[in-house]
This record gives C-alpha cells, structure tokens and sequence, in this order.
C-alpha cells in the first residue's frame, strides 16, 4: 500500500508586517488594536510589497519545502495550489510557480475553495498519490488577500494578511508499522446554500461574520469528529491541532472540544492573520521548523471558507 507522506513543510511571509494600530492609521480606519484584538486574536499581518504576485510568495513557500525534504525540483511530478487570490484567471498561478521553480515535466493547476483549499489540495494529491498517478506532489496555499479587501469595511479588511505555505508529499510504501507516516485520511465538505455569507463580490471580499462564526464551530467539529471515527482515533490520540487562522476564538473552541492544552494547538492568527488557504500550512512550517511538530506526531487540520467549504485531514509525520 502507498501512503503520502509530509516530507518536507515551507512558508513565506511578505517583509512588511504592520500592527492593529499602523494598519488602522494607514488606512484611516475607524477602530483600534484592542477593538480587532480582544474579537479575533489579530494583532499584526502581512502585506505583500507591489509587483510581489501570489506565485513568487507560493514558489518561495515551496523552495523551502523541497530543501527541507531533500528534494529537487526535477523531482517534482505536480503543483497543486490553493488560492482565492490567484494572479490571473488564466494561466493557473500553479503554472506560474512550476515556471519559477525550473520545473518542465508533469501538471499543475489551481484549487478555489477559499480557506479551505488546502485541505481540499491535499486531499486531492493524497488520493492522486494514492492511485499512483503522482510519487512527489507540492501541495500549496497561497494568499494576497490583502488586493481584494475593502478598506472601508473595518469588519472585514483587519482579518486578513498576505502569504504561502508548502507541504512536500512524497510516495511512501506502507512498512506494515501498527502507526504508519502519512495521511491518514481527509474529509470534504460544501453546502452552496450558504455562499453568500462570505464571498467576492465586484471584486472585494464580504462577509457576514456572526454567520461564519455560527456555522464554523459546528461544521467544524463535526469534520474533526469525523476524521477521527474514520480512523478508529479519539480525540486523547491528537498531538497537534493545526487548524485554519481565522479567529482565536474559534481556535480556543476546537482545542478545548479535544481536550488539548494551549502548547498543543498551533497558534499564528495573532501575527499573520486569516491567510485564508495559506494559513495551515504557514502554521506547519513554523511548527515544524522550530521543531514542535516531529516524526511520528499525530496532526489534526481542519478549515472553513467561503463556499461554504470546510473540511479536515488527520497525518502522522
């Protein structure tokens, strides 16, 4: 049996990062660092500089993945890109990133399923994986949600920040270990009949956020809930929850739904914001890069967006 396995993480945030406050002064906004903080956990986020596309942020994400798997781009048999923010309509920006990393053999394409894209990325590259169409697959989330936001609404235009993750999935044949490497499963959902609460529309974010807040913790858990049946799992077996940066609160209410400790939930809405698909495997990367996720942990994802689309994965890596 195949399994994928996370072999290597990446991410990338723009150099500019401004707090509550530049950002309220900057754009003349109506409200205060205690007034976004105490409601969302966001206390800074970062911008991408002019000319910096959604591709160069997702290729830089991904040059970090590979050299942390040890692996090289001629390696690479699929890009994968999870993107609300794409830099054209067509080509795919995941097209782009194959581009800029030097890679000429195999596919790529882009995902839309807002903040949960990556899910819905590595759920897609674990099956290709799986069915042995693809042996090393760059699954990326990649955000410069920053273009699209209205600086008018303060509701909205303080959640989100600019940047990229990159996860390394890599074919693995299964040792027959009673706990394998690997996804472990991923679990996908959509109910059109919500879109409107949180969508583009004329070309800028809207969102009406008490109802995203209502549907998330219960969507949310129930994808969690999910997830671990499937794999015979309880909520003590988690190691790690590494769930999508959209509000803290919703964060404190998953963690807490496990059983988790603070230390075992990773954290980075208070300084990159919403990153929409980019934000798990921006927070993977910080956790593994500072060594808090290792070989062998079992880690939880789960994300809800605009769609609505929400979903989880569970991984041992």
């Amino acid at each position: 049996m195949i399994r994928s396995v996370i072999a290597g993480t990446g991410g990338y945030l723009p150099a500019r990062s401004l707090s509550n406050d530049e950002l309220a002064a900057e754009f003349n906004l109506d409200t205060s660092d205690a007034w976004i903080s105490e409601r969302t956990g966001i206390r800074r986020r970062h911008m991408a500089a002019p000319g910096e596309s959604t591709a160069d942020m997702a290729a830089a994400a991904c040059r970090e993945a590979l050299a942390q798997a040890g692996a090289e781009a001629s390696q690479v048999d699929a890009i994968i890109l999870a993107t609300a923010t794409p830099d054209s309509a067509f080509p795919s920006t995941a097209t782009r990133v194959q581009q800029k990393l030097g890679i000429t053999q195999g596919f790529s394409f882009d995902i839309s399923a807002a903040c949960t894209g990556f899910i819905y990325a590595l759920g897609v590259a674990d099956s290709m994986i799986r069915a042995g169409n693809c042996r090393n697959v760059l699954v990326v989330g990649a955000e410069a949600f920053t273009r699209i936001l209205d600086w008018n609404d303060r509701g909205t235009c303080v959640l989100f920040g600019d940047g990229a993750g990159a996860v390394l999935l890599r074919a693995t044949e299964d040792s027959g270990e009673s706990n394998p490497r690997g996804i472990l499963s991923t679990h996908l959902h959509s109910d059109g009949r919500h879109g409107d609460i949180l969508q583009v529309e004329g070309g800028l974010v809207r969102m009406a956020g008490r109802e995203v807040f209502r549907h998330a913790v219960s969507k949310l858990a129930s994808a969690v809930d999910e997830a671990l049946a499937h794999n015979g799992l309880g909520h003590s077996d988690v190691q790690w929850l590494v769930p999508h940066q959209a509000n803290l609160r919703i964060i404190t209410a998953m963690g807490k739904k496990l059983g988790l400790p603070s230390e075992q939930v990773v954290v980075t809405v208070d300084r990159h914001a919403n990153t929409s698909a980019a934000s798990i495997p921006l927070a993977l990367a910080e956790a593994t890069r500072d060594g808090r996720i290792r070989k062998g942990d079992l880690v939880l994802m789960e994300a809800i967006g605009g769609g609505l689309t929400w979903g989880a994965a569970l991984a041992r890596f």
